[in-house]
């Protein structure tokens, strides 16, 4: 699933420097977990069936996520995937990114009991933004461990 294609108009973060790194330790292959990032995120984050989108960089994907019956749509596209590096655009409404274009980088480690997930979310528009994703993402990524820790029915 590697790519090198060049990306069609990278995202321009300079002028929005709010930036968070969040990482977590996980029981998973690299390979898994680059799966998890770009095919099978309805498996774990998106609501089951809505996730469109395929694994190539420049193809752009959508998702959405339910929360307390409120539907989130998540839309964006693949900048980079790797072997240890998957690499998006990342874009919600007002209770997410407000309709800016942030970044994640997830870049992966081998580690002796799993793989180290290393996850840097860039270019929020303000520290308010920046600071709910920071509080938020350590319980994304535990939600990833625990729901593809699940038996797939």
């Amino acid at each position: 699933m590697e790519t090198t294609m060049a990306v069609i108009c990278p995202p321009d973060l300079s002028t929005r420097p709010y930036s968070l790194q969040a990482e977590r330790l996980l029981a998973f292959s690299a390979d898994v977990l680059i799966k998890a990032w770009t095919i099978q995120l309805d498996l774990w984050l998106a609501s089951p069936a809505s996730f469109l989108g395929k694994p190539e960089v420049n193809a752009p994907f959508y998702f959405e996520t339910m929360h307390d019956g409120i539907r989130y749509p998540h839309y964006g596209r693949f900048l980079a995937i790797e072997q240890d590096k998957v690499e998006l655009t990342w874009v919600s409404g007002e209770n997410g990114t407000k309709g800016t274009e942030t970044v994640l980088t997830i870049t992966l480690s081998a580690h002796a009991n799993g793989t180290y997930l290393n996850l840097v979310h860039a270019g929020f528009p303000d520290e308010t933004t920046r600071d709910k994703h920071q509080e938020a993402w350590p319980a994304i990524l535990q939600q990833l461990e625990e729901r593809m820790s699940r038996p797939i029915d």
